[in-house]
């Protein structure tokens, strides 16, 4: 750990040309205490780092030195290319060293290009979580499964109370989400309650599988396979309007191709595929008066009750 944190010194120093205690240990993410230590430390070895005294001082390297410890190594080299969703580095355990090979990699380049990588990170960034979802931690299973697909190391595991033994190919990130491919196969990560990875042991791993590819062709049927429910719905010319943004998006080809025509009072009946009856009520509050359950009767018998009580409520 310490002696990463020294090449990273190291490397902040030739990148930026000099920087305070202050500035490093931010970096760092360490106290300015240790940075000083450090600062010792890379002298003592040898290193030509020196302080500037007074306003606007800090640490610099003697000028024309650079140091030849701007390889990436092979984790580094894989992580770099990862280093535009740092969040999803970070909650996959590989954010220290995305890191390092982000100042290596700045390091190596001319002088004239050193601020590429901050005008870059000025200019764009990826948000990944949709919008209104609540800061979380990251599922317990997501570091090790990580670990699992960067090694190609089988795992042993419990997926919804069920043991299974899966070669991990790859994770995917969507809005906030983290599910993991097998070559045959999607789960939802925070859905194991436990994982653990044969380390002396490696799968072979199919070099034409495309972790892209896979995931465009199995989200919408994963997304379908999640709606295992059909609730019989009548909707007014206002309900389908709203039907786009109340159902579930995986649900709307079905829904909308099983709509009959509008009766005498313009309503449509359709079957609306829903993952739960939970979640269908909640979904079908949504519609608000814009919609009638005709099947399964509680569903209805419980809507109806919600309405009374609304109407209660308000008088």
């Amino acid at each position: 750990m310490r002696a990463a944190r020294l090449v990273s010194l190291v490397l902040l120093l030739q990148t930026r040309g000099g920087m305070t205690a202050a500035e490093l240990s931010r970096e760092l993410e360490v106290s300015e205490r240790t940075v000083h230590r450090d600062v010792l430390a890379l002298s003592e070895a040898g290193i030509p780092v020196y302080a500037d005294r007074g306003r606007g001082g800090g640490y610099r390297l003697l000028d024309g030195y650079r140091t030849r410890l701007t390889g990436l190594d092979r984790a580094e080299a894989e992580a770099l290319f990862l280093s535009g969703v740092p969040e999803a580095l970070r909650e996959m355990g590989l954010g220290e060293v995305a890191a390092t090979a982000r100042l290596k990699a700045a390091a190596a380049l001319s002088p004239t290009l050193r601020d590429a990588p901050a005008t870059a990170a000025q200019r764009f960034h990826l948000d990944a979580p949709g919008w209104f979802a609540s800061e979380r931690p990251p599922p317990e299973p997501l570091a090790p499964l990580a670990r699992a697909v960067w090694g190609d190391h089988p795992v042993s595991a419990r997926y919804r109370g069920a043991e299974r033994t899966l070669e991990p190919y790859g994770l995917v990130l969507k809005a906030g989400i983290w599910y993991l491919a097998t070559r045959s196969a999607i789960y939802r990560v925070d859905r194991f309650s436990a994982v653990a990875v044969h380390a002396d042991r490696r799968f072979d791993r199919d070099r034409d599988f495309d972790l892209a590819a896979f995931w465009a062709g199995r989200a919408a049927e994963f997304a379908r396979s999640l709606l295992t429910g059909r609730v019989t719905v009548r909707l007014s010319p206002g309900g389908m309007r709203m039907l786009r943004h109340v159902a579930d998006p995986a649900a709307l080809g079905e829904a909308l191709a099983s709509a009959s025509e509008p009766d005498g009072q313009g309503w449509t009946t359709l079957r609306l595929p829903v993952e739960s009856p939970e979640v269908a009520y909640a979904q079908l509050l949504g519609f608000g008066p814009e919609a009638e359950v005709v099947d399964p009767p509680a569903l209805r018998e419980r809507l109806a009750d919600a309405a009374a009580r609304m109407s209660r409520l308000y008088g």
